[in-house]
């Protein structure tokens, strides 16, 4: 990439930190306003033109389609490894790696998700018009950004940290997803970004009125960070139990005992407490507790009889995280295993269960095993279990839980499917110790707390470590437990059954972008066929 100017390389390399701080932990949401803006520059000033400017300057062009590639992949890489870093230790920790195994994993993980910020370079590339005209890639822009989100939502199965996240404190832009999704903020912030790129890529006496417009408009929509809302009413309390399990947890029969055990006696003695704003004492309506590293099955009299008799005791819902199965069938030789969230009613009855769908490539199941054969602490810890085939809530009767677990919580298409099909209050159970005390949990909760906004939903989060919280349908935190702490939470909700326009017509924003972007690298080529042939 010899023809690349400097100055180019360091802003992309100034791009991909400003992308790093909006993230948790650093958390510096404004900076999403700015943050992509040294990346457009640098894609669209990547060369020199071999002319001089006036002031002595060189004459900068855009990058060729390989060079904006390249430009933008080193900004991706860097960005998935300052915001995933976490995944090093996750796998040496808990996944069996040596270090230079689970080094090698991270580096191959920011390699492969950094594509997609380099196709996003590529595009743009591909969207320069003749003569250099910068326009068409200009307003090109956060249409391509949408369409890269969506790619790498559906093709990849990771849209961790969509950009639209990093505003989810933002009261009032997060309105928008009700209608857009998540995929509706990543416009805006882009659109923003490309404003602000286009001051830095205009003549300078143009440049003072295009800066200021851009600065004017990021601080307008960051105010809504200032902006309350009302306060939503709660009829209903569930107990939230963050059961603060070890991941690597030694489970002798004796361990796995006493832990039911004190799991249970909490849940039951907090139960019988009632709720404690409350000016009677009153038993609460559902107990969770989440997704952990404790070997529960379905199948294990010990675990079925401790989670009845709590249910019967309290006269409640019980949902808790479990290690479902299905017997063998249609020849296969071994019971399928699954991930699984088990209903429980007030009868002590088994009334319902939700496998989880969308598993965890490297921690549910080991794609293509016989290539990472190299790596045999990793396939030994691996989790083999099997996909769940439905998103159907899970009916207690008098309320509808729409039950997703840990990771799907991150997928906007799959979580609004529960609203779609009639859950009226969202739980999700996660066992967050993987993540250690990297911002991986923050950045969880975040994406956890817009799919809330999304579907207009009350959202009961229920964790092994932290967070435990009951979010709002704006979001907003409402009640939370501390991390690392083995407690209970009482957390208010509500039901609702109505639907949001993006809980019923899903991602059709993010595909219209797609189809706008495909539509404008038509135009781009058939113009340049035309020019060819006019000459």
């Amino acid at each position: 990439m010899r023809q690349i100017h400097s100055s180019a390389w360091l802003l992309i390399l100034l791009s991909s930190f400003l992308q790093v701080l909006i993230f948790p932990l650093p958390g510096l949401y404004f900076l999403s306003w700015i943050a992509f803006a040294p990346l457009i520059v640098g894609l669209l000033r990547a060369r020199p033109a071999g002319a001089l400017e006036i002031e002595g300057s060189p004459n900068l062009a855009p990058a060729k389609p390989l060079q904006a590639f390249s430009l933008a992949y080193v900004s991706g890489i860097f960005w998935y490894a300052g915001t995933c870093y976490w995944i090093y230790d996750t796998m040496h920790q808990y996944g069996g790696l040596t270090a230079p195994f689970a080094l090698l994993a991270l580096a191959l993980f920011c390699l492969y998700l950094g594509l997609y910020h380099g196709f996003f370079g590529l595009l743009m590339s591909l969207c320069v018009g003749p003569g250099r005209d910068l326009r068409r890639a200009l307003v090109a822009a956060p249409f391509l950004w949408v369409a890269v989100e969506l790619a790498r939502e559906r093709i990849t199965g990771f849209p961790w940290n969509l950009l639209g996240t990093a505003q989810v404190d933002n009261l009032s832009l997060t309105r928008i997803t009700t209608l857009t999704g998540v995929f509706g903020i990543s416009f805006e912030i882009m659109l923003v970004n490309v404003a602000l790129a286009a001051a830095f890529l205009v003549p300078k006496k143009k440049r003072s009125t295009l800066l200021i417009a851009a600065l004017v408009a990021a601080v307008v929509l960051q105010v809504g960070v200032l902006i309350g809302a009302p306060a939503v009413p709660t009829n209903r309390t569930a107990l939230l139990l963050q059961e603060n399990i070890p991941v690597d947890e030694n489970w002798t029969r004796n361990v796995f005992e006493r832990t039911l055990s004190d799991l249970a006696e909490i849940s039951m003695k907090s139960a019988e407490l009632g709720i404690p704003s409350s000016a009677e004492s009153k038993s609460v309506d559902l107990i969770v507790w989440p997704e952990s590293p404790a070997p529960f099955y379905t199948g294990d009299p010990l675990f079925r009889d401790a989670l009845s008799n709590l249910a019967r005791d309290t006269h409640t819902w019980v949902v808790t995280g479990a290690i479902g199965s299905a017997p063998a069938q249609d020849g296969i030789v071994a019971a399928r295993v699954f991930n699984s969230a088990v209903l429980i009613g007030p009868a002590g009855g088994w009334n319902g269960r939700y496998d989880k769908v969308h598993l965890v490539p490297f921690g549910e199941y080991l794609p293509f095993p016989s290539l990472f054969a190299f790596a045999g602490g990793l396939t030994k810890e691996v989790g083999q279990f099997e996909a769940g085939r439905s998103r159907a809530p899970l009916d207690a009767i008098d309320e509808k839980l729409g039950v997703f677990i840990c990771y799907e919580s991150v997928f906007p298409s799959e979580v609004r499917e529960f609203a779609d099909n009639g859950a009226e209050v969202f739980v999700n159970i996660s066992n967050d110790g993987w993540y250690g005390d990297s911002g991986a949990y923050a950045q969880h909760l975040n994406q956890t707390r817009m799919r809330a906004i999304e579907n207009d939903r009350w959202l009961l989060s229920a964790t092994n470590t932290g967070v435990t919280a009951s979010i709002d349908p704006y979001g907003r935190v409402v009640a939370r437990l501390p991390r690392k702490q083995r407690e209970a939470l009482f957390a208010p909700y509500a039901l609702t059954s109505v639907t949001t326009f993006y809980t019923r017509h899903g991602d059709w924003f993010a595909w219209l972008c797609a189809i706008i972007s495909v539509g404008a690298l038509l135009t781009r080529f058939l113009h340049r066929k035309k020019a060819k042939t006019s000459a």
